[in-house]
């Protein structure tokens, strides 16, 4: 009885050990051929560009954002001068003349 349970038990960690020496060479010739497919030199050149590129979109945000923020100011300042200015027009206070009040 102790044999055949030695037995299953030797045969499992055989079992084990095969499936981990197979994971390590499956993982080391991934490893190898990841590396192989994109050279250091190449791999720099692109982060290069990638950086590049954020770098011009950072700007343009930038920018972007300063002309939202004159677009901005200037719609409190148009704001300010009609509020200044009250809900009467000055054209209101003036007698009317007759004709057409089309801009044509």
């Amino acid at each position: 009885m102790h044999t055949v349970m030695f037995e299953e038990l030797l045969v499992f960690a055989g079992i084990v050990m095969a499936m981990g020496c197979t994971t390590a060479i499956i993982l080391t010739m991934l490893k190898y051929r990841r590396g192989k497919d994109l050279p250091q030199g190449d791999l720099r050149r692109q982060l290069e560009d990638v950086a590049e590129r954020l770098n011009r979109i950072e700007t343009s945000v930038d920018s972007t954002a300063l002309e939202v923020e004159r677009i901005a100011e200037g719609q409190r300042f148009t704001t300010r001068l009609l509020a200044e200015r009250g809900t009467a027009s000055s054209f209101a206070d003036k007698p009317r003349s007759g004709g057409s009040t089309t801009p044509h």
